[in-house]
């Protein structure tokens, strides 16, 4: 059965690993609630709902808060589901899930970049800086000739970079420490700090 836990990135620092300087990311995973189950039967899928910071009923519309009343959990600002997770509504998750994995993969949004042009968003090589040139990080003709006479879908230009749903898989766990509910993965993951983070094994 697959498991996860959402949480928040506090930031980056660097830890000893032995006598190695290893750089992590520390992240804020939990304490998480269960507050609803998806199954495969009545819905196609089996999934649960994962509730990360708790907040008062009154802070949220009534739909969302009735929600929560109705199944006897504590309300709570955010919820993500985990496909294939086990457990029961009313379930604690903490970061104590991760303790015997040694990979973990952390999606999140990545940072907003803005209106970016095609040389940052797309790598393009750009344009010869010599003679004159006045194209130094222009994209170029975008269409064909006669055939097809329109610019093709999917064409790679300038526009907004950033802010997808982004998935790094394999991240090393570092630490498990369940008392502060932080975890410690290798390297970096995606957004900047106090992004919402789905951590899963």
């Amino acid at each position: 059965m697959a498991k996860g836990i959402l949480g928040i990135k506090v930031g980056m620092t660097s830890v000893y690993v032995g006598d190695k300087l290893v750089p992590v990311t520390v992240i804020k995973a939990g304490p998480c609630t269960i507050v609803g189950k998806k199954t495969l039967d009545k819905d196609g899928y089996s999934a649960v709902q994962l509730g990360f910071v708790e907040v008062k009923p009154e802070k949220l519309n009534k739909p969302q808060a009735g929600t929560f009343k109705k199944r006897n959990v504590p309300a709570f600002k955010i919820v993500r589901e985990i496909r294939d997770m086990d457990g029961e509504i009313g379930d604690k998750v903490t970061v104590e899930l991760f303790k015997d994995d040694k990979f973990v993969k952390v999606s999140g949004f990545s940072k907003g970049k803005g209106f970016a042009g095609v040389v940052k968003r797309w790598g393009f090589h750009g344009w010869p800086r010599t003679h004159g040139s006045e194209a130094e990080r222009r994209p170029g003709s975008i269409g064909a000739g006669t055939f097809p006479g329109k610019v093709l879908k999917g064409k790679h230009m300038p526009g907004h970079l950033g802010v997808d749903w982004t998935t790094v898989s394999n991240l090393e766990v570092v630490k498990v420490d369940p008392e502060k509910n932080l975890l410690l993965v290798k390297g970096n993951v995606p957004g900047a700090k106090n992004g919402l983070l789905i951590i899963r094994a």
